[in-house]
């Protein structure tokens, strides 16, 4: 369980890691489409993509080390869940945000989101 305030500091923590996410998930884009057509890639070749690979699943794992749910990774959406008011909840950040500034109860998902 977090608060509010610990899933503000864990963002704010890992944001290097997570810029790194979005890095690595572009490169791997753009990567795939050019092999996809059996071309080649300023960025290189399958060794290459199975790197980027091995790296974004590390990140994705050291989220999920922290308690953090990576409910998708194009764009990341992270919840953390927490308690609010007396009920589950799961604080959510997604990429664009500049800190956590929404919930949403679980059993609600992403439609269900709120302002602080």
């Amino acid at each position: 369980m977090f608060t509010l305030a610990q899933a503000r500091y864990l963002v704010a923590t890992l944001r290097p890691r997570i810029d790194e996410l979005i890095s690595i998930r572009a490169d791997l884009a753009e990567l795939r489409a050019d092999l996809s057509g059996g071309g080649l890639s300023p960025l290189g070749g399958v060794p290459e993509l199975k790197a980027l690979e091995a790296r974004l699943y590390g990140i994705l794992d050291e989220l999920d080390d922290h308690g953090i749910q990576v409910k998708g990774f194009a764009p990341v959406l992270l919840d953390f869940a927490g308690e609010r008011e007396g009920r589950q909840v799961l604080w959510c950040w997604l990429e664009g945000d500049d800190d956590v500034r929404w919930y949403h109860r679980a059993e609600c998902g992403f439609p269900g989101r709120r302002p602080v």
